[in-house]
């Protein structure tokens, strides 16, 4: 058997490169042919990437965090290493039962080649010789930590994991371990700086002291709390830092500024009574939770009906041509906040759909993008995006279209206000419509006549059975 390079693939939807986010494997694994073997993240959404050859990993050719164009190398496999092959792969999986989370280029899976010693579990200290730094005694005793992700975690908090008692299978140091060491250094660094304010003789805590971090509060919804950020405790220093702009991030901004920059964009809105919307979801949920209705759906379905009464807004501009494209279909986006960033999965062929078929596919795509296994494909190809910025607690806003679509309707916090109905003011529950539009594709009047149908059908959604 030869050496086999395999290269970065096309990934499709026209992209050209992509970032490694995580090697699943390590030189001197055994890999079956299309075997996950790296994650990649591209401009459009995580991928991960099987290798299309069996044998032993030689080399990964890129570490985590590097960016690779289409065509350059990724990881080189040979020819299998018999007996010796499947005990390293079989080290990796019980490592990976340990818990030692993804594996990285440069930190291994727990084994080595044969010219390296092998870290044992760190054992309680006893009394023994002096040894120099560096001898076979100091590393038998090193902390056995398997996760490059733990020793980042450790090193960007300034925890020194000689001192963190490991909790994995013989002896392995868990990502939960460091979290807890945080946690203490944390609680400890705000005792100090609470008795410097009492006793001045007290020594500050210094700015290499790390702050908290908080655990995931929400795991099984992660989109319901898009906000969650880890706190700093009080007292503790800032610290300044950058962030590459790369993979989700970099073509969110991208495509933002670019729709900010291309794009005239004008922004109308108003206030509506959504109590007769709610009332409607509401006894769809109790007549028949077997649909799955929710309000996304009811509200999916409003701008479908709005875009057939109102084409234009359907619509993008090809500046190379000096033309409106006028869709002939509705591929309905919806804005989605995940732990990777804003996403905008998109409901294709959405006229095509019944109420209940699109609220089976909001569901479908929001569960891939919770898990974060969007495909490119589902990312691309809207015509038109609807955005519930509610969930993030605020009444309005004025987006930004996703390019190159030509409009998208904002639909802010439901709450009680007074309301005058029937000549009476009365509580109801109330929210606020924005629509922002390029006015390229038409002008106020169209933008209006598009939000006032949309407000109607929210008030009263009798409307759409006319428009069915």
């Amino acid at each position: 058997m030869t050496r086999h390079v395999f290269r970065l693939p096309d990934l499709g939807e026209g992209l050209t490169e992509a970032e490694i986010v995580d090697w699943k494997v390590s030189v001197g694994d055994t890999v079956e042919i299309d075997q996950i073997v790296v994650e990649v993240e591209t401009a459009k959404a995580a991928v991960e990437v099987p290798v299309p050859y069996a044998g032993t990993v030689l080399s990964l050719n890129a570490p985590a965090g590097t960016v690779l164009s289409v065509g350059e190398p990724l990881i080189e496999v040979g020819p299998a290493r018999g007996a010796g092959g499947s005990a390293a792969a079989e080290r990796y999986r019980e490592e990976e039962r340990a818990g030692s989370g993804n594996v990285l280029i440069g930190y291994g899976t727990g084994h080595t080649p044969t010219n390296r010693r092998r870290r044992t579990p760190r054992k309680p200290p006893t009394t023994q010789p002096h040894t120099a730094p560096g001898s076979m005694a100091d590393e038998l005793q090193a902390p056995r930590v398997i996760s490059p992700l733990v020793r980042r975690l450790a090193h960007e908090h300034g925890v020194d994991l000689a001192a963190v008692t490991p909790t994995g299978p013989r002896g392995v140091i868990l990502r939960r371990d460091v979290e807890s060491a945080i946690a203490a250094l944390s609680t400890s660094t705000v005792s100090t700086i609470a008795a410097a304010a009492v006793d001045p003789a007290t020594p500050r805590a210094t700015e290499t002291a790390a702050p908290a971090t908080q655990p995931n509060s929400d795991p099984i919804h992660p989109i319901s709390d898009p906000t969650r950020t880890t706190p700093i405790a009080a007292g503790t220093p800032l610290r300044a830092e950058r962030i590459p702009l790369r993979g989700l991030r970099r073509a969110v901004a991208d495509k933002l500024s670019r729709s900010r920059t291309e794009i005239p964009d004008a922004t109308t809105w108003v206030d509506v009574d959504a109590t007769g919307l709610l009332e409607v979801k509401d006894a769809l949920r109790r007549d028949r939770p077997d649909l799955g209705i929710g309000l996304l759906a009811l509200l999916a379905r409003v701008c479908v009906a709005a875009l057939r009464r109102f084409p234009e807004l359907n619509s993008s501009v090809d500046t190379a041509r000096a033309e409106i494209v006028r869709h002939g279909h509705v591929n309905l986006g919806f804005a989605a906040q995940t732990d990777r960033g804003l996403v905008v999965p998109v409901v294709r062929d959405a006229h095509l759909m019944s109420t209940a078929q699109l609220a089976a596919e909001l569901t479908r795509l929001t569960a891939l993008a919770r898990e974060g296994t969007l495909p490119p494909a589902a990312l691309t190809g809207g015509t038109f995006t609807l955005n519930n910025y509610g969930v993030f607690g605020v009444d309005g806003s004025t987006p930004i279209i996703n390019h190159p679509e030509a409009a998208l309707l904002g639909v802010g916090r439901i709450i009680d206000r007074p309301w005058v109905r029937d000549g009476a003011v009365v509580p109801r529950k109330v929210t606020q419509l924005s629509f922002t539009f390029d006015h390229r594709v038409c002008d106020g009047g169209a933008a209006g006549g598009f939000l006032r149908f949309v407000a109607d059908c929210v008030e009263n959604p009798a409307i759409l059975l006319a428009h069915a």
